[in-house]
């Protein structure tokens, strides 16, 4: 008989030459947990119980290639919701909760946001959820980005209108709408640090949404600002997500495009990882 800790401890085990043990053992619960539809509560209160997963050996196959245990699943879990997810989609992380979680705080009488670079959809629906008196539109330039974050606005009930647009070439022509804030996760790793990155993300997740080139790192955050002058209402806002290198050369950038940053703030292991600035 094939226990749930027999699983359990098959996928730790194939994971620690990827993984710490304490992260490949978080791993094999969330598979466990989604795979066999039972709460992570449910493993640890009864680890013997007999326990068969459809599919279980090729799934183990992907996971030990280094695929993302959400892009088996497919699915991912964002500021308390089920988001659904795909390779060629980036994974929602927890940095991006905390970008959303300012901007609920902070912004409960914006009338229309624009999330640029959607992905999932996890910032539109969210925000759509959590600011239910805020228009919210959301744009992608990858079809397969969008037809996710439509299914996943449907699936959990939110209004957004999605529309393709380039971030660097049409953004404002796809969006002629006035808006209260700009919010983006855009990408921003230079491609030399990509060999830093651990390789479930590098070698897995869609490079169109993680890198830019070395010798431009701001490329994405000036485009948006510069649509920006032509897209916000007077004081309308930016919040970005932002590389943790990145912190010091921002503002003077934005500075140039007509912008005044309000704040920048850390993330939970304490790199500078938001921004936030406001249209002269």
């Amino acid at each position: 008989m094939i226990t749930r800790r027999n699983i359990l401890d098959r996928i730790a085990a194939t994971l620690v030459p990827l993984y710490d043990p304490r992260e490949a053992r978080s791993i094999a619960r969330f598979y466990v947990s989604e795979a066999a539809q039972l709460p992570v509560s449910a493993l640890l209160a009864d680890p013997d119980a007999p326990l068969a997963i459809d599919g279980f050996e090729e799934d183990l196959a992907r996971l030990a290639a280094g695929c993302p245990v959400q892009y088996v699943t497919g699915t991912a879990d964002f500021f308390g919701r089920r988001f659904a997810v795909r390779e060629g989609v980036l994974i929602p992380r927890p940095e991006t909760e905390e970008l959303v979680a300012w901007i609920v705080a902070n912004e409960p009488q914006a009338r229309r946001i624009l999330d640029i670079g959607t992905g999932s959809g996890c910032i539109a629906a969210t925000l759509a959820l959590e600011l239910p008196g805020t228009e919210l539109y959301a744009a992608d330039l990858s079809e397969r980005a969008l037809e996710t974050a439509d299914g996943n606005c449907r699936a959990l009930g939110a209004r957004v209108t999605l529309r393709r647009a380039d971030a660097l070439t049409d953004l404002a022509d796809r969006f002629p709408e006035q808006f209260d804030l700009l919010v983006s996760n855009p990408p921003y790793v230079p491609l030399p640090d990509q060999a830093a990155m651990h390789p479930n993300v590098r070698d897995h997740e869609p490079a169109e949404a993680l890198f830019v080139p070395d010798d431009d790192p701001l490329l994405f955050y000036r485009a948006i600002a510069r649509a920006g002058r032509r897209m916000l209402a007077p004081g309308g806002k930016l919040y970005f997500e932002i590389y943790h290198l990145a912190g010091d050369a921002l503002p003077g950038m934005l500075s140039g495009e007509g912008y005044d940053t309000l704040r920048l703030r850390e993330d939970i292991n304490g790199k500078p990882r938001m921004l936030c600035a406001r249209l002269r």
